[in-house]
């Protein structure tokens, strides 16, 4: 379990943590004495002596004999940016190939390393308790759940939950604002369709969700691409821009922890991006999913809780941080709910009690929060392990990113390379991974590849890394 936050030598660890990623300290720099810091801060030696020892098990750095704490190296890799390329971007249809549906079908294979799916391996997983409610369930209201259907808005228990659970993240919302959906995609699905038609224009980040892609390509909508930074997001200016020279009939949005790149969007760039949402009259559908899944201190902002006119409508799930295989999400969507909850009712009726049931019974009992906690320790330590492990086995002109939350890390590499002929060597050798190409509706990221960071950090997935490097590495020799 990640120990709390509210011990101090945490505190300094997350601090130190953010300018190690930040590049305040170097690789290979020596960090501040113990007595140095004491001095400084006004903390006790083993407070800062906790904290080093903190940083090292999340590999960050190292500790050298009679030397002291030493950033670890990340080897060669340099912080992945994107190229500010001189285009003028314009709307363009989406054509996404099916490899998405091939890296589903995998999740099926324990023989395949599952480098390019996005949830957490089942060992990180609450399942025993998961399956303890679910054996504790009354054959009489057992059967009363499988004889028939749900509220098409959703389980009045687990609505309930979800309302204490969004305070401080969405303004004034009551147990009858939420929609219970499955999974967060139905969620996105069922708001876009409330907002948009054939025809119009949706706006994401980019490189973006693939899912985002292939919803609005089925739909028979454009997409308008914009370049994300993998610390903050999009630029309110470049924003701004965009939809004032085009006319655009929505935004979809991953907040916090972008996927693939990670980003963050910091709330005064939100409220900014807001205001001039809200003066175009633009939707702002919020995918917030990975939301809970935060490295540092505290859960960041949503849009949802700077919605004063009803104009996000903001998405989750459990997909990702509990359970995903009970596809129960939610939207919030403020003022298009009734819109949203008649296509919900004549698309699915309505979601599976049962499913819903469990999950509310977990979030009575509080231990979902002490799972959450478990759980951003672990993918957290993972995310560093694998991002070494990138560094130390991948090219030298690799770049990656950093991601402070969320499940990914995305990779970069020459532009010579195509990331999908790594997608199928791998394959050949048991490695699943997810190429950049599909992130987008044009060629832009043919040489990135998105990692799963929900993996268990094992002896296979360092192999696995190795020899996703191996492959890359006699490709270059190839080109």
């Amino acid at each position: 379990m990640k120990p709390s936050t509210n011990f101090r030598y945490v505190a300094l660890a997350n601090e130190m943590e953010d300018n190690i990623l930040e590049g305040t300290f170097q690789p290979g720099e020596k960090l501040p004495s113990l007595r140095k810091l004491r001095n400084q801060l006004g903390l006790s030696v083993s407070t800062i002596h906790q904290a080093y020892i903190e940083l090292e098990k999340r590999g960050r750095v190292e500790a050298k004999e009679k030397s002291g704490f030493y950033v670890k190296s990340m080897n060669r890799c340099a912080l992945y940016k994107p190229l500010k390329e001189k285009v003028t971007e314009r709307p363009s249809k989406v054509t996404v190939n099916k490899l998405a549906e091939t890296i589903i079908a995998d999740l099926q294979s324990d023989e395949i390393l599952q480098l390019g799916a996005a949830i957490p391996s089942k060992e990180l997983m609450p399942l025993k308790q998961l399956s303890r409610i679910m054996k504790s369930i009354h054959t009489s209201r057992l059967q009363k759940y499988l004889s028939s259907y749900e509220l098409s808005s959703g389980n009045m228990e687990l609505r309930e939950e979800l309302t204490k659970r969004m305070l401080g993240f969405a303004c004034k919302v009551s147990c009858n604002d939420i929609i219970t959906t499955n999974g967060c995609i139905e969620a996105v699905n069922l708001c876009l369709r409330a907002v948009a038609k054939p025809g119009d224009t949706i706006l994401v980040e980019s490189p973006a969700f693939h899912c985002f892609l292939q919803l609005i390509e089925d739909l028979n909508m454009f997409v308008m691409e914009i370049h994300g930074c993998p610390q903050v997001g999009i630029d309110p200016l470049t924003f701004e821009k965009t939809v004032t020279s085009n006319h655009i009939k929505a935004v979809i949005l991953n907040s916090n922890f972008q996927n693939p790149l990670g980003s963050v969007i910091p709330k005064e760039n939100k409220q900014a991006i807001m205001d001039i949402a809200r003066k175009k009259k633009i939707p702002i559908i919020e995918d917030d999913i990975y939301g809970d899944l935060y490295f540092g201190d505290k859960r960041p902002s949503t849009f949802k809780s700077l919605d004063e006119t009803g104009m996000v409508l903001y998405c989750s799930s459990f997909s990702k941080a509990l359970a995903p295989g009970l596809r129960t999400g939610w939207a919030i969507p403020g003022k298009f709910l009734e819109t949203v909850k008649r296509l919900k009712l004549n698309s699915t009726l309505s979601s599976p009690t049962i499913n819903q049931k469990v999950i509310a019974e977990f979030l009575k009992t509080g231990a979902f929060d002490r799972h959450l906690r478990m759980l951003r320790n672990k993918i957290k330590n993972q995310a560093s392990s694998i991002a070494l492990a990138v560094s130390k086995y991948f090219p030298e002109d690799t770049k990656i990113t950093f991601p402070k939350g969320g499940m990914f890390i995305w990779v970069a590499l020459s532009h010579k390379i195509d990331a999908m002929e790594i997608y199928h060597k791998a394959y050949q050798k048991q490695i699943s991974i997810l190429p950049g190409q599909i992130c987008s509706s044009t060629d832009r990221y043919r040489h990135c590849l998105r990692i799963n960071c929900g993996i268990k950090w094992t002896n296979r997935l360092e192999q696995g890394i190795k020899t996703l490097g191996d492959i890359v590495k006699e490709m270059y020799l190839n080109n």
